[in-house]
């Protein structure tokens, strides 16, 4: 099946493939000149050598890529997420996708991620797939073509689980200030993390959630009686306890509709809330690192930020702690690029209270900056 020069697309999420590395390895060390296409990996997944690809690209640095970045064995696209089916039909379609999925009385779908992953089998991507007898099913679309997939086996890996650090009181103080913003019946967008779990803590009113990751916090928000409907999203990231839960749900979708603007920005108010490494003097934000090292990609972040300027009603805040180990997120010149501009912030929360900059100059956005970061300063550095 795998033949010299492909280009092999890795499912990705909590429910990549595992079980096929070690095949995915033997390949690429007998071939030499394989190339490999990988999208959001919120986990380390050391049994794929990546070194062993002629070329190792990905359309998001998840977290568990963060170590294969800074060793240059993988590289990132420089793409904002709505853009990853536009680039995987074209640019960088792939020969090969190896998947996970599940088997349901319907056929065979997709389990804990939906993202770029259907696109692909649906435009006639040769698939080679594992069936998992563990994983949950979420997927909201229709039976897989079952016609474009080879089935090379069953596994009992379940998706990854994933924990994070409980909120701090200073996320919960954040938090207790964008919560407020949210409009009652809102669609709001959160991601996974401290400060995600914060804010779905701190909403005191029914919201509808619609996010590209999906957090654990969903399931007492809905445990709570104010989750409006099912959620909308790529990826599930959570623990055991979450799968349970969205399973049979119809949660999951593809990028093309999680991440398209004209849907984000059209209906009930859209809220994105989200965080930044850096936030510079003019209003920019910085999403994928420091200086010294990576920490993601751009993401959806600038996709869900330009949706919310953009709905009526609507909102995109930016959430961060005045200062990061002692240093302060205000800077005069971001460390790395610009993930999302300036125009597509609404609305600064820190620790100290909320800003809102719509309607501002430039100068006036810096001035109110300065005030809001208070005794931590714009840092030079």
């Amino acid at each position: 099946m795998i033949t010299a020069g492909m280009r092999i697309a890795v499912a990705d999420g909590v429910g990549t493939p595992r079980s096929l590395f070690p095949a995915l390895n033997r390949a690429a060390a007998e071939h030499g000149d394989l190339r490999l296409q990988l999208g959001w990996l919120p986990y380390a997944e050391t049994g794929l050598d990546y070194s062993l690809f002629a070329d190792a690209r990905t359309v998001m640095s998840g977290w568990g890529l963060r170590a294969a970045v800074d060793a240059g064995t993988v590289v990132p696209v420089v793409a904002r997420l709505s853009a990853a089916p536009s680039l995987l039909a074209g640019r960088l379609r792939p020969d090969l996708l190896v998947a996970t999925l599940v088997r349901t009385p319907d056929g065979l779908k997709l389990p804990t991620e939906v993202s770029w992953m259907r696109g692909l089998i649906e435009a006639g991507v040769r698939t080679a797939a594992v069936i998992s007898r563990t994983a949950p099913c979420a997927d909201a679309g229709p039976a897989l073509p079952e016609d474009e997939i080879t089935v090379l086996g069953e596994t009992d890996d379940a998706p990854r689980e994933i924990s994070f650090a409980a909120p701090t009181p200073e996320h919960e103080a954040i938090c207790r200030h964008a919560a407020r913003l949210v409009p009652e019946g809102a669609r709001l967008q959160v991601a996974p993390g401290q400060l995600g779990a914060a804010m779905l803590g701190a909403l005191r009113m029914p919201v509808q959630v619609d996010s590209g990751l999906l957090p654990e916090g969903v399931v007492d928000l809905d445990a709570r009686g104010l989750m409006i409907g099912e959620p909308t999203a790529a990826y599930l990231v959570g623990s055991q306890r979450m799968y349970d839960w969205a399973n049979g749900r119809r949660i999951l979708h593809p990028i093309e509709v999680t991440h398209d603007l004209g849907r984000l920005s059209n209906g009930d108010p859209f809220v994105a809330f989200n965080t930044a490494v850096e936030i510079d003097a003019a209003g920019q934000v910085n999403v994928e690192g420091t200086a010294a090292a990576i920490v993601g990609g751009i993401g959806g972040h600038a996709d869900y930020a330009a949706g919310a300027t953009r709905s009526m009603l609507g909102l995109s805040m930016i959430a961060v702690s005045t200062t990061h180990r002692g240093r302060s997120t205000l800077v005069r010149t971001l460390s790395r690029a610009v993930s999302t501009p300036s125009q597509d912030v609404d609305v600064v929360v820190t620790e100290r209270g909320a800003m809102d900059l719509r309607g501002m100059t430039r100068a006036e956005r810096a001035t109110a900056l300065a005030d809001m970061w208070g005794p931590a300063g714009i840092r030079e550095d």
